[in-house]
């Protein structure tokens, strides 16, 4: 198992804080998500239906018809590989280490690129994986430039695979409405922006033939009643959606701003988290865990990935931590 963010019991236990006084940054899931109400009764009782209303909210969110739910991107990641002859598949990176586990698994050859190496390798891979916007660093690519790596690799049977999880707050770039195209293949959830990442909902967004394998291959009810019930509601609640946008916009520049504040660079981010390249990371992640705050750290290159805090006695928490580290470092010195 690769390491993620969270786990936050086993981090409790290991440096003796409480499980209830830590302050967790360390994921990129909105800390203020969508509230949802008490599940009825009847949904826990029947299995999943496929004629529920979620596949309707969906088409209406993600302006396509062309998608499938499955039980969290994760699900997909893992069985996308599985779908598909030896390949070569260029995985963008630094990046969710998870693509690259996923398709060794299934024995494809997997070629970690850069991003500005992209282009210019597409002629000698067979698929392309990147998160947009990339996780951790934030990084984007325009709808056009993928598009037309879409295409060439199409020409050749090949897969475009599009992550987008942390796309919900800037929908107006996602390739979403473009499913359907040849060799396109979109991933969304509910994990980040809607903060429901424990109801392990998402969905894939592609051509109908390839749609069609993922459901065989996943079976029955891969997505739980509860979840698609939640999940349904989430997706149609466009008022909390346009206030949330505004908000994680306030709260990712807050963060930004409050990091500088300390001399801390930022090399890139989203609007769940802010990321920043530190070659003391390991030093920084300590030093907030010894004061009950959970980062998420990368060893290549050495860095930080910082979410957002929930409150204001959160933000209070994390400035006065930052000033604390600050002294500490100066002292080392």
């Amino acid at each position: 198992m690769l390491e993620h963010g969270g786990a936050l019991r086993a981090v409790a236990a290991r440096y003796g804080i409480a499980l209830n006084q830590w302050l967790d940054l360390s994921t990129g899931i909105n800390p203020r998500g969508w509230p949802a109400p008490p599940v009825p009764t009847l949904v826990w009782r029947r299995l999943p239906e496929e004629d529920d209303g979620l596949e309707r909210a969906a088409e209406a969110y993600y302006g396509t018809a062309q998608l499938l739910p499955v039980p969290g991107s994760q699900a997909a990641i893992q069985a996308l590989p599985a779908l598909r002859g030896i390949s070569r598949v260029g995985i963008l990176t630094p990046g969710y280490n998870e693509y690259a586990r996923a398709w060794r698994y299934h024995g494809h050859l997997v070629v970690p690129l850069v991003a500005d190496a992209i282009d210019s390798a597409l002629d000698d891979i067979d698929v392309l994986v990147l998160g947009n916007p990339n996780n951790p660093t934030g990084a984007r690519f325009a709808p056009e430039v993928l598009l037309g790596w879409r295409i060439r690799l199409a020409q050749r049977g090949g897969w475009l695979v599009v992550d987008e999880a942390f796309m919900d707050a800037t929908p107006e770039q996602s390739l979403a409405p473009q499913a359907g195209l040849p060799g396109l293949i979109v991933l969304r959830s509910l994990g980040k922006f809607f903060g429901l990442a424990g109801i392990r909902v998402g969905f894939v967004l592609c051509e109908d033939v390839l749609r069609n394998r993922l459901h065989d291959h996943l079976g029955p009810w891969a997505v739980n009643g509860p979840g698609r019930w939640i999940a349904a509601r989430a997706l149609a609640d466009r008022g909390w959606q346009r206030e949330t946008r505004r908000a994680l916009q306030r709260s990712s520049l807050r963060l930004a701003e409050l990091l500088n504040r300390y001399d801390l660079t930022i090399d890139g981010g989203a609007f769940l988290f802010q990321w920043l390249q530190q070659p003391d990371a390991e030093f920084f992640q300590e030093a907030l865990a010894r004061r009950g705050i959970w980062v998420r750290r990368f060893d290549d290159p050495p860095s930080l990935r910082l979410g957002l805090p929930d409150s204001d006695t959160a933000w209070r928490r994390l400035h006065q931590a930052l000033a604390g580290i600050r002294v500490q470092r100066q002292t080392r010195r």
